[in-house]
């Protein structure tokens, strides 16, 4: 036992404390996150929208995060990330603080759209964040711990989030969630000192890019087809699954929370240590986006083998799987394949794919739910995943006859 936890503990060895600090305070904000899980919910069961209706908003909330990452991707590279991260947690939890206040479904699109705009622009600066602030050699584990300290946020606030819907009202996750954005941005403010992308300054001194624009690497659009595709069905265990677990199974909020709270907190044990060993195994990060694909399409699928309620517990822990081995390494192989001085741009592209995937997904998801069932959802979500790990294949293959990449 000693043995494990010291391995555990090595595995986080090496990570500059400014990576420490970033993950501390992106754990602060996603602890916060109780409203995206119940979003959902809701909209149904608080404020009476359909599901047509409910899938019309989260596309709103898909075309706000589109339209956030892009911003923030271009703001990354002109006034850096530091800027960008402290202002759109502060404005992002104000605007989670006056969302609960409005009630038309018109109202709702237009507020959801302004909410998550400023606050996706957090997405595409992160990541230049810990490609910034990383040692050599250390970049995927970084991406991997504030992943960790994504997931255990979102490990304790649905769980929390669900107990204070059975206890007290939804309206309060607005302002728990507002309430720690604000402070999240607070910490960066005064932990994190600011420091210039180690890949922009050469661009910057010499007003000059190297490589095509993002999307004129053919590569690089043919991953975000993938990405785009891959978190189309992703995307339904935030909207279309809550629903399944309640109108399907029966489950109560706080279940919901549980079952949620699985997810993270088998990405925070596990997570790490499965990475630094993917990494001695010489995995490569297209192969691991693929086997990502593959335990996610898994993870559809038991949930049409049987009715009883224990499959769920089956179908998180291979979407949780499928998570752990595909987010990293499909993360480091974007900032692999951006070259110098387009990192904002190239992961602002990035981030937009799961913006993308938010305008088709939920929408998607609600109307094949509404007109089919949820069985066919599943079925029809599996099909599509995989076609899309024939897709990551066909990459891999392609990758590793080029010359630029060498992890590919």
């Amino acid at each position: 036992m000693k043995k494990l936890y010291t391995n555990y503990i090595n595995n986080f060895k090496g990570l500059s404390r400014e990576i420490w600090l970033l993950s501390l305070v992106t754990f602060i904000n996603r602890a916060g996150a109780m409203v995206i899980p119940f979003l959902s919910l809701y909209l149904v069961n608080a404020k009476g929208f359909t599901l047509p209706q409910v899938g019309w908003i989260m596309t709103s909330f898909g075309i706000g995060s589109l339209a956030g990452t892009w911003i923030g991707g271009k703001l990354t590279d002109s006034i850096g990330f530091y800027k960008v991260i402290v202002l759109s947690l502060f404005l992002g939890g104000i605007g989670f603080i006056l969302l609960q206040f409005i009630d038309s479904f018109y109202g709702f699109c237009i507020g959801i759209f302004l909410l998550i705009l400023v606050a996706d622009a957090y997405r595409p600066a992160i990541f230049v964040a810990a490609d910034t602030y990383s040692k050599p050699g250390n970049v995927t584990r970084s991406i991997t711990l504030i992943r960790l300290a994504i997931n255990l946020g979102f490990s304790i606030g649905p769980l929390i989030g669900g107990i204070i819907i059975a206890t007290i009202s939804y309206t309060s996750l607005f302002w728990i969630d507002g309430v720690s954005c604000v402070i999240a941005a607070i910490g960066l403010f005064i932990w994190l000192k600011p420091k210039k992308s180690r890949t922009s300054e050469p661009s910057v001194a010499n007003d000059k890019k190297e490589g095509v624009p993002p999307y004129l690497n053919g590569l690089f659009v043919l991953f975000i087809i993938i990405m785009i595709a891959n978190g189309t069905t992703f995307v339904q265990y935030f909207s279309v699954m809550p629903l399944y677990y309640e109108k399907a199974h029966f489950l109560t909020e706080d279940l919901i929370g549980w079952l949620m709270f699985l997810n993270g907190a088998v990405i925070v044990v596990f997570e790490m240590p499965l990475i630094a060993w993917l990494e001695r195994r010489s995995l490569s990060k297209t192969m691991a986006t693929f086997w990502g694909i593959v335990f996610t399409a898994l993870s559809f699928i038991v949930l049409n083998l049987t009715s009883w309620s224990g499959v769920l517990v089956i179908g998180m822990l291979l979407m949780t799987l499928g998570e752990m081995i595909g987010s990293p390494f499909s993360n480091a192989l974007a900032l692999e394949m951006a070259p110098k001085g387009r990192k904002g741009s190239y992961m602002g592209l990035y981030s937009m794919s799961f913006s993308f995937s938010h305008i088709i997904g939920h929408n998607g998801g609600m109307n094949l739910v509404d007109n089919f069932g949820f069985d066919a959802t599943w079925y029809y979500m599996f099909t599509l995943l995989v076609v899309i790990a024939i897709l990551t294949l066909w990459l891999y293959r392609l990758l590793k006859k080029s010359l630029k990449f060498t992890t590919y």
